[in-house]
């Protein structure tokens, strides 16, 4: 059966990329409730006098997917403790808010919002409105899809408001090792000799812990005998993003993962000359692994002439 949810998590564009992807996920739209204005623009909206919320509305099929599942959804990708607005964007348009429409759905959100708290995830109170659904007013065509429409701002937007790094970190927390999550998400250098891939000699390719990009290739490994994976280059140049860093009475330039933002490790100069002169140092940690065989079926067969 067809059934409408509405759920308000800061700036509309980003909320739904991420029910847009689900089965039984029919149309999500964006849009402005809550307030007292009939009709609003955006441009009114943005004054914070109108009283609304940015928010989606999402048509789904409850045979296919239920309210629980993007109850959970929602969860994830909100900061469930601000008060204030999501991030960077401050104010009451942007406070986060799940807008039932049925005594069930009312049920359903409050217990997820009580099953969160008692997780003990967060250590400040859960803010985020369980309220009822009011008249809902659909935002102007340039704002339905954004992140389809308008994919490189959009991207630049996720980023640059704060909400990426903060749904790295939750997503980072529940899926990664204590190690792995300390090397990527708090510049740890993990043991010399000590991590699975400094000796490591198998064929195949070295991707990213967290956002699975490709960085490496067994090809352009050699062993340094400094007691961590060393590449004398990655697959692709513009995959790894360098910055100085004069931490620990050293000056260094550490590499990090352009998607996924991860701490990877160093890179020196005194790599090879045969091999360019470059040595990438990477924790272990930081990296998953590929086999030359399984490659293809994990959707990484363009790399296979890398190797």
């Amino acid at each position: 059966m067809k059934k409408i949810a509405t759920f308000a998590g800061g700036c509309f564009w980003c909320m739904v990329k991420p029910f847009d992807k689900y089965n039984g996920v029919e149309k999500v739209v964006s849009g402005y409730t809550g307030g007292y204005k009939e009709n609003p623009t955006y441009e009114e909206v943005c004054t914070d006098t109108t009283g609304h919320i940015e928010a989606i509305q999402i048509t789904y099929d409850d045979e296919n997917i239920s309210y629980n599942k993007l109850l959970n959804i929602f969860w994830k990708v909100i900061d469930p403790t601000d008060e204030g607005g999501q991030f960077h964007d401050r104010g009451h348009k942007y406070k986060t808010a799940i807008f039932y429409h049925d005594e069930k759905q009312r049920e359903l959100a409050l217990k997820s919002k009580e099953d969160l708290e008692k997780s003990k995830e967060f250590d400040s109170t859960i803010s985020t409105l369980i309220i009822p659904a009011v008249k809902f007013y659909e935002a102007e065509e340039y704002h339905q899809d954004y992140y389809k429409k308008n994919p490189e701002h959009y991207n630049r937007y996720f980023k640059g408001s704060g909400r990426f790094d903060y749904i790295k970190r939750r997503w980072a927390k529940e899926h990664l090792s204590p190690i792995q999550y300390e090397v990527t998400q708090n510049n740890m250098t993990e043991p010399a000799f000590n991590n699975e891939f400094y000796d490591h000699k198998e064929e195949g390719i070295y991707v990213d812990i967290v956002s699975g990009e490709v960085l490496f290739s067994s090809k352009d490994k050699f062993d340094s005998g400094c007691g961590w994976p060393s590449f004398s280059k990655s697959v692709n140049k513009d995959s790894i993003i360098g910055y100085q860093d004069n931490s620990h009475g050293m000056q260094r330039v550490e590499v990090r993962s352009k998607e996924g933002d991860s701490h990877l490790g160093h890179v020196f100069d005194d790599g090879p000359k045969e091999l360019g002169g470059i040595r990438f140092c990477i924790n272990s940690a930081a990296l998953k692994f590929i086999p030359k065989d399984k490659m293809e079926e994990r959707g990484y067969v363009e790399y296979l002439n890398k190797l």
